[in-house]
């Protein structure tokens, strides 16, 4: 039989009644009739899977078989949901499987996480039963659990549960798979080991503060631009810049929500979309400067202007010291050109205050900013340190 691809029935039909001539010709194997029977049957199969899928059991349903099967009881499943209760809610269609159900499910019993998830090719999340206590800590004190009233024992599945319950809400959050961050966000980070769960938890706590705060107009994708990011950098010049620029980010759609870090998200800001697909621009103020809010909000909207396709969530720590890649040296660039035009900065010469004060006025932008270029540019972080605008943001922001 001349081998080839299987386009239709008829030709699997044919392949089928070859593949059966060839079976009970038991060839030998190394023999050319064996080399044809697994390429036959590998085309075979490669059709059936594309034509004929098999629809995968749902979840519960796969429980009870292999309940069935191995002749276990509802008590037998209490070690594998947690209680009795939990074990009756699940197998009735009360409650939603837990990742950690899940997991024990795939472990000890091996039902397939495409299974348990439902979705062909999936793989069971990371663990949310591993919340770091330091992190469980600062979201209870920053009231990410609103009306929690249990023991602290008894906040890390409390953290899993709400994490589930509003990410299942939100496109474009991982639901209940923090690992998906790996995949789905593009992270400028250092070496220092980032806790994605308290990474995935902040992204969650953005979400909730931006569907709850109304914008005036739609977002109109293309307004973002170099002159757009002057205009804004002009705000700069009055103390209350910090509010007026996220008034004035609010009037064009666009949140510009502050949320202090998680411990072990060494974070700057982040870009994203809301449920509606409006840029969500989200700051922690983890340097309490005016230099520094003002480069990571230029850098963070230079990834609205160039990048924010809708597919991506963009994760900084502009602290990191590793190489960067072209899509955070094209932010780096955007921003430093829409806060200080290179023309201008290269006229420049800063050596004394008088010189920032005259460059600020001349490009009506605060002298915070001019200072901290000279200062990361010439590497020497001890002059200048009255003019970076030191404890004057979070403040403006009640954080």
């Amino acid at each position: 039989m001349h081998l080839k691809i299987i386009k239709n029935e008829a030709e699997h039909q044919l392949a089928l009644e070859a593949l059966l001539t060839l079976m009970d010709g038991n060839p030998t194997e190394g023999s050319a009739e064996a080399d044809q029977l697994d390429v036959l049957s590998l085309l075979i199969e490669r059709y059936e899977e594309e034509n004929f899928p098999v629809d995968l059991p749902g979840p519960i349903e796969a429980i009870r078989f292999r309940m069935e099967q191995q002749g276990l009881t509802q008590k037998d499943m209490v070690p594998y949901f947690g209680s009795a209760a939990r074990v009756s809610e699940v197998l009735n269609g009360k409650r939603q499987l837990s990742v950690n159900m899940m997991r024990q499910l795939n472990k000890k019993l091996g039902i397939p996480a495409e299974v348990l998830l439902h979705e062909a090719g999936a793989e069971l999340p990371v663990a949310t039963d591993k919340w770091d206590q330091s992190v469980l800590k600062a979201m209870l004190e920053r009231n990410y659990f609103d009306g929690f009233g249990g023991q602290l024992s008894e906040l890390k599945e409390y953290a899993t549960e709400w994490t589930k319950r509003f990410a299942d809400l939100v496109p474009g959050i991982p639901r209940t798979e923090p690992a998906l961050l790996r995949t789905t966000a593009h992270q400028r980070c250092n070496n220092k080991q980032v806790d994605e769960l308290a990474l995935w938890a902040w992204q969650i706590r953005v979400q909730q503060k931006a569907a709850a705060e109304p914008l005036s107009n739609p977002y109109q994708p293309g307004v973002i631009n170099l002159d757009f990011m002057r205009r804004l950098a002009g705000e700069s010049w009055a103390e209350s810049g910090p509010i007026r620029a996220r008034e004035l980010l609010n009037h064009h759609g666009i949140h510009l929500i502050v949320e202090p870090h998680l411990p072990k998200t060494y974070l700057d800001g982040a870009v994203m979309l809301d449920a509606r697909g409006r840029p969500i621009i989200a700051l922690t103020l983890r340097h309490d400067r005016v230099d520094n809010f003002w480069f990571t909000l230029m850098h963070e909207l230079a990834h609205v202007a160039l990048h924010l396709d809708g597919t991506k969530v963009f994760i900084d720590d502009l602290d990191s010291n590793n190489e960067v890649d072209s899509i955070e040296s094209e932010a780096d660039a955007l921003a430093s050109e829409a806060l200080i035009p290179t023309e201008e900065w290269i006229r420049a010469l800063i050596l004394a205050e008088a010189d920032i004060f005259d460059l600020a006025q001349n490009l009506h932008i605060s002298p915070a900013i001019v200072a901290g270029r000279q200062r990361k540019e010439s590497g020497n972080y001890r002059k200048f340190t009255k003019l970076i605008g030191k404890d004057q943001v979070r403040c403006q922001f009640h954080i």
